[in-house]
């Protein structure tokens, strides 16, 4: 990647700094945890601290629930779990704790839990016993779909995928061949190539959303008519099972699952995929209307592997 010039606003989508944080302190529930039966039996009162890495300015920019996490839907979760078990181990628990919450809160990124047992059987004075650990959540599969018209059309998409193998977070998984397709949206201009590029992602969607139109702008792309001829569009088509409805945001893409341009090189590349709440892409693949309009396009480096 050294031979890539990568101006500063580009370079802070690359590496951004580390994210914000939603904190969660003094949570209380009563538990039946411990190694002695008497702890078990009669129970007794937890205590656990949850610091969560969340990217907050989507939520802040809009003053959106749907954008951010729901702190209270996290304190059932963690209630829940101390409620349950029982467990001899608080570790366990703690462990237990971060492993729901961060399956279930698809915008956390990373959770640390701090579990308080203050009134742990031990026979000496004491303020507290607490257990803290750090827990990542897995990188999340997403697709991306990249078009272009203008310009070195190529060199366009090189580019773009050169600039994703070099972002903080973001894997290759796999990639698609490159298409040539027939323009849609009924403006008059030059064919497209498009490809659609497979990752893993440990960014939540929005940063993945700024990096996408970091890209766009690194190519130069100016939004002047809708559908119209662009250097380079970059689309987050899906990100992992997420479905969401947000102006800036819809996942699934809204028009994806009816696009030849994007369908065609995602089926070539894993014919057996699935649009959420979609199906199969195969199918609808055979139903798009641009399909006839869809035609191999240039081997180039990197793409179709």
């Amino acid at each position: 990647m050294s031979a890539l010039v990568v101006p500063p606003d580009l370079a802070r989508a690359l590496h951004p700094g580390p994210p914000d944080a939603i904190e969660l302190i003094g949570l209380r529930a009563r538990g039946h945890h411990g190694v002695l039966e008497h702890e078990r039996r009669d129970g007794q009162d937890f205590l656990v601290d949850l610091r969560m890495d969340v990217d907050t300015a989507p939520a802040g920019r809009a003053d959106a629930l749907g954008r951010t996490v729901n702190y209270a839907e996290v304190a059932d979760s963690a209630v829940a779990e101390i409620e349950g078990g029982p467990h001899q181990l608080i570790e366990t628990l703690a462990a237990r704790i971060a492993g729901r919450i961060l399956s279930e809160q698809i915008l956390v990124r990373r959770i640390e839990v701090t579990l308080h047992k203050p009134s742990a059987p031990i026979p000496h004075p004491f303020s507290d016993v607490r257990v803290r650990i750090e827990r990542s959540a897995p990188a999340t599969p997403a697709v991306l779909a990249l078009g272009t018209n203008l310009g070195a059309r190529e060199k366009h998409l090189s580019r773009a995928l050169g600039l994703l193998r070099a972002a903080d977070g973001i894997e290759i998984d796999w990639t698609a061949p490159v298409v040539e397709t027939d323009p849609v949206g009924g403006v008059a201009q030059d064919a497209f190539l498009n490809t659609v590029v497979g990752i893993r992602s440990e960014r939540g969607p929005w940063r993945l959303l700024d990096l996408a139109h970091a890209l766009e702008e690194d190519a130069r792309r100016v939004r002047e008519v809708r559908w119209g001829p662009r250097t380079l569009d970059v689309d987050l088509i899906a990100y992992g099972d997420l479905v969401q409805d947000d102006e800036e945001l819809t996942l699934p893409h809204p028009r994806a699952h009816e696009r030849a341009f994007v369908l065609a090189p995602w089926h070539a590349a894993r014919p057996a995929a699935e649009l959420p709440g979609h199906g199969p892409i195969g199918p609808l693949l055979a139903r798009a209307e641009d399909r006839d309009g869809v035609r191999p396009g240039p081997a180039l480096g990197g793409f179709g592997a």
